[in-house]
């Protein structure tokens, strides 16, 4: 490896070879510097605004093309950044949707499920958000390539459930309707892996989203997908609703005896 490169050259040349994402240990090989003058050469190329460091000793280099932006598209460093903080992650709710093709409008924030509590980061235009999932390993993912590596993201099914589960991080339950819609129309839903995936969520998630998918019928054929969903919740269905549609809503409305929701809030999906 070369170990001459000078610091003020280094981004320059880690993109010719199509790398970003170097470690400190990285910098001093590459450099010839030893672990304490490496730090502080990135340290003065940080404040140059050639790299940033999403995590301690974690650095990526930033093309002409961002350097606006002060980072890069988080698709690009989440993963390496999540294993340097020894967490288990998947890209979840709205910035799953948007890369399984269902961004009805752009997520402003990108979403990370992440096995252990996580602070929110900012680097530069691009925002970090971090939600806790205990049973984080049960849930069903996919790899996606990305331009340095790869990711990964929760199933579509999973991500119309955490969607269910967590609708006021996703726009809202009208919000969480139209992604649902719109991945149910790409044909990205399929109910077999749906009744699957539910088996590790509450069942007041499966109630909700099924309740969901009845709603958008006019706009997407979603029977199998109900009739898969309903298979899960049947022998656990109460004698009565006891589960909000809206978890944050009121606690009383209309009863939906076949979903055994409360159906406390309006849904109006824009589809």
């Amino acid at each position: 490896m070369d170990t001459s490169v000078a610091p003020k050259n280094l981004r320059d040349h880690l993109l010719a070879r199509g790398r970003q994402v170097v470690q400190l240990h990285d910098v001093a090989q590459l450099t010839g510097l030893p672990p304490k003058a490496a730090a502080d050469a990135m340290t003065r190329l940080r404040r140059a605004g050639l790299f940033f460091a999403p995590a301690p000793g974690l650095y990526v280099a930033i093309p002409p093309q961002y350097l606006t932006w002060g980072a890069v598209p988080a698709v690009d460093f989440v993963d390496p950044t999540m294993a340097k903080l020894g967490r288990g992650y998947y890209v979840a709710l709205l910035s799953a949707a948007e890369l399984h093709g269902a961004a009805h409008q752009r997520p402003q924030l990108f979403q990370v499920m992440v096995d252990r509590a996580l602070k929110d980061r900012d680097f530069g235009r691009v925002r970090l958000r971090f939600y806790t999932n205990s049973r984080l390993a049960q849930v069903p993912t996919t790899s996606r390539n990305t331009a340095t590596g790869h990711i990964r993201l929760s199933t579509p099914e999973a991500t119309a459930l955490d969607m269910a589960a967590r609708p006021n991080d996703a726009g809202g339950l009208s919000n969480v309707a139209t992604v649902v819609g719109e991945l149910a129309q790409d044909g990205r839903l399929h109910g077999p892996a749906l009744a699957s995936a539910a088996a590790f969520y509450p069942q007041a998630v499966a109630r909700r989203l099924g309740w969901l998918l009845d709603r958008i019928t006019e706009h997407a054929d979603t029977s199998a997908l109900s009739a898969a969903l309903a298979e899960t919740v049947r022998e656990g269905a109460p004698r009565r609703p006891v589960d909000l549609l809206d978890p944050s809503g009121r606690r009383r409305g209309p009863a939906d005896l076949r979903w055994g929701v409360v159906v406390n809030t309006d849904v109006e999906p824009d589809l």
